[in-house]
């Protein structure tokens, strides 16, 4: 017995492209069984500085 969508392709197409024009990166799409569309947003983890990064900053003109 085939079990009816409780979301459509156009409501999933909708929350992302709502999501990307707010300015968030999407990434995950998770979809439970009652049908709620959840997004995760990508974070951007900042790139941790070595020696020679510090050592360049401190030497820059």
């Amino acid at each position: 017995m085939t079990r009816l969508a409780v979301f459509k392709q156009v409501d999933l197409t909708r929350a992302i492209k709502g999501a990307k024009n707010g300015g968030m990166t999407v990434d995950r799409v998770e979809i439970d069984p009652s049908g709620r569309i959840v997004l995760s947003a990508l974070r951007e983890q900042p790139t941790p500085e070595n020696d020679l990064d510090k050592w360049l900053k401190s030497h820059a003109g």
